[in-house]
């Protein structure tokens, strides 16, 4: 049952946002009582917690396993966008933001735990395409790697980038080529340009 709470609690929280679903919400939408999800979890900021640390621990799961199939360094950021995307659903109710005004401690210690992930996974990225002639050599990987993280976290802000101009889907995809651009040889512009074209069809 306690999975079963979990599985349900991540999809309203990231469709309604951490703030916006009550207890009873989660009662009401599995047929159950408060007093059986308050059996699992003895309140709601433990919910809360136990969500984004399953939720967390799954996408890093889905990396790692997307990072050893061995794709070409520009495939593997666009196979690791889309898994994430389906993971998050899009998030239709900006989910970050009320994670980081509601819960800032779970928020604070999710950050700094997808910080050390995407370091790993970014800087492994940027030196084999390196390595590979897909990124310029001059690149300053430390620098790059944290600007990466930086953006991709920033663009979740929605006083910055209104839902209703920016599409969450769409804001993935046009920072992530904007990364890309700003990095590769013509040789990685030349393998960005097929992925894009495929994309559209």
């Amino acid at each position: 049952m306690k999975e079963e709470i979990l599985h349900k609690a991540t999809e309203l929280f990231l469709n309604l946002g951490f703030k916006s679903v009550t207890m009873d919400d989660l009662a009401h939408e599995m047929g159950i009582s408060k007093k059986t999800i308050y059996s699992h979890f003895k309140n709601k900021t433990k919910l809360v917690e136990e969500t984004t640390s399953n939720l967390f621990c799954t996408i890093s799961t889905g990396i790692e396993q997307i990072r050893g199939l061995d794709k070409n360094p520009i495939e593997e950021l666009y196979e690791i966008k889309k898994f994430v995307m389906m993971h998050l659903k899009n998030e239709k109710s900006s989910p970050q933001h009320q994670l980081q005004r509601y819960y800032p401690k779970i928020y604070d210690n999710m950050h700094s735990r997808q910080f050390d992930i995407m370091q790993e996974c970014i800087v492994d990225n940027l030196q084999r395409g390196i390595d590979q002639g897909m990124y310029r050599d001059s690149l300053q990987i430390d620098f790059i790697s944290r600007i990466y993280f930086s953006g991709i976290t920033s663009i979740k802000n929605q006083k910055l980038f209104p839902m209703h101009k920016f599409p969450v889907s769409h804001l993935m995809e046009a920072y992530l080529e904007y990364h890309l651009r700003g990095i590769v040889t013509p040789k990685g512009r030349s393998i960005l340009n097929s992925i894009i074209n495929s994309n559209h069809q």
